[in-house]
């Protein structure tokens, strides 16, 4: 086990490499004069103050967003649930972006778009209990419900964009994702948030293991289900709130990475959710490195300096074929 766990390490460390020398606007060999302490003050700044603040942001980021998924799947027992098809996701975008482009009074620092982020991530999670909560035993059933959710709040964020169109290219990041631009700013809000909720979803990692075996055996074990499950669901609701804040909607991290945990780390979450969360900062960080460097690829071929590949676009398109896979071999029945 300890072996999965250093080889994941190295295979983050090895992602994080790749990204901080991917990119325009240095050679690596320019990015390695400036780690061995030389380099130009323009190389030192596009370095120290734009690509190293950006992968540790993609890092916190899917390591948040594949706990979070790990959680939502352990708490309600199935597997098709992750904070994009919940409406946790949908939510906190719909907060994010109607705090912002609304401009409401209070809400115009990075710690306010967080809050309001997860209130509107509640409001979703709230919206699916309503619609599949008393009868949501049947993962396919609940997925459905999800999407349905999901769209619902989709359609209050487009709406929220017609009533101020002005605001969609700051909002954009949200309904994309994207670690375009992040800085120090957003990496000084994102670990905080994520090491507080991150350190109580391991204080519920035994809980949350009885709860993916069933309520019955949890209640036998004197444990007591619905406040566990609350517990766990608004540890789910703040990571992904804290995510979707620092880089908008990555489509189908926390819904995939979690199987991938699973089938490496087996079903002890006490080993399993710090491996889903090395397991989520490798996959953003690694496709975020990707995206540099197709950016840079596209830009040379065609001449265009300014065009940019989300990573959110590479994940969408990833997880959307593996869910796929997911889906066909998902009993009917519960795990």
């Amino acid at each position: 086990m300890n072996r999965r766990f250093v080889g994941l390490a190295a295979l983050a460390v090895v992602c994080a490499g790749v990204e901080l020398v991917a990119g325009r606007g240095m050679s690596p060999s320019a990015v390695w004069d400036v780690l061995g302490g030389g380099g130009e003050v323009t190389e030192r700044h596009i370095l120290l103050q734009l690509r190293l603040p950006r992968m540790l942001v993609a890092l916190g980021a899917g390591a948040s967003l594949a706990v979070a998924g790990l959680v939502l799947q352990s708490a309600l027992r199935n597997p098709l649930a992750g904070p994009e098809v919940t409406g946790v996701t949908p939510g906190a975008v719909l907060g994010a972006v109607t705090a912002t482009a609304l401009g409401l009074a209070g809400w115009d620092s990075p710690l306010a778009v967080v809050l309001a982020a997860c209130t509107g991530g509640c409001v979703g999670a709230l919206l699916l209990w309503l619609l599949a909560g008393r009868t949501g035993a049947d993962p396919a059933q609940t997925a459905v419900h999800g999407v349905l959710v999901s769209a619902v709040l989709g359609g209050l964020t487009a709406m929220v964009l017609l009533v101020e169109p002005g605001e969609l290219g700051s909002v954009v990041q949200w309904l994309v994702g994207t670690t375009e631009g992040r800085v120090w700013e957003h990496w000084h809000l994102l670990w905080p948030w994520a090491l507080l909720w991150g350190t109580a979803v391991w204080l519920l990692a035994g809980p949350l293991t009885l709860l993916r075996c069933g309520d019955d055996i949890a209640l036998a074990a004197g444990l007591s289900a619905g406040r566990a499950r609350t517990l766990a669901l608004l540890c789910a609701v703040a990571l992904t709130a804290g995510a979707v804040a620092a880089v908008g909607a990555l489509g189908f991290v926390g819904l995939l990475v979690p199987h991938l945990a699973l089938a490496v780390f087996g079903a002890d979450l006490r080993t399993s959710l710090p491996g889903a969360a090395l397991l989520g900062a490798v996959v953003v960080c690694g496709a975020d490195a990707v995206a540099q460097l197709s950016s840079r690829i596209l830009a040379e071929t065609l001449d265009a300096g300014r065009l940019t590949v989300p990573v959110g676009a590479l994940t969408a398109c990833l997880g959307a074929a593996l869910l796929l896979v997911v889906v066909r071999r998902s009993p009917s029945h519960t795990f």
